[in-house]
């Protein structure tokens, strides 16, 4: 190919022949286009808390604060509802507790915002110690449950226990996701054994 134009110059030195060309002195670089953003509705990005984790906006029911400024949430998600302690805009990764006098507030706010079926938890009687209402299920090839269970006089557990092959059942230390049915029957049951009255269970 001759490196010659029409006008007997080097192509790179013509401004007639150079111009729009990648030889062109006076050519502007091409920006690439953009890639599209996906815009969420309103106009605003996710809100993420510190540390990356993002902070959910869905419909959700609390107990709290508590020490510290925890508190319970009982929220929609993909899936079903999850219950877990909140601290600071992060989600811990514990077993959520929360006071028993809080308990029927944060299920009737539930009801409202249409998370749970409305539900009467209160119980006449003595709850014994190691008495838990019970949501049985399978977590894989494993058994599981979801417990309510009495901590002391004034604080309940919501948590899943694993039947660990070998070893028995094991409590999960982490936030709870699961069907509304299971906290609903898990609810129920506890009500029914005492576990929800009020007063310090029977040694």
């Amino acid at each position: 190919m001759s490196q010659f134009c029409r006008h007997n110059r080097f192509i790179a030195e013509c401004p007639i022949c150079s111009k729009g060309t990648v030889l062109d002195p006076n050519r502007k670089a091409e920006r690439r286009p953009r890639a599209a953003t996906v815009r969420r509705p309103g106009g605003r990005p996710p809100i993420r808390a510190a540390g990356g984790v993002r902070v959910s906006r869905g419909e959700f029911a609390s107990a709290g604060p508590y020490e510290g400024g925890r508190e319970v949430r009982l929220e929609k998600v993909p899936g079903g509802l999850r219950l877990a302690t909140w601290h600071a805009g992060q989600l811990m990764k514990e077993a959520p507790a929360l006071a028993l006098a809080d308990l029927p507030a944060m299920l009737a706010c539930a009801a409202e915002r249409d998370l749970l079926q409305p539900m009467d938890v209160a119980a006449a009687g003595d709850p014994a110690v190691g008495v838990h209402g019970t949501s049985p299920g399978r977590t894989g090839e494993l058994r599981d449950e979801l417990r309510v269970e009495r901590i002391d006089e004034e604080w309940l557990r919501i948590a899943r226990w694993i039947m660990r092959p070998n070893r028995g059942w094991e409590l999960q230390e982490a936030p709870v996701l699961l069907p509304a049915e299971r906290f609903v029957a898990a609810l129920a049951s506890a009500a029914e054994r005492g576990v929800l009255a009020s007063g310090g269970p029977v040694e």
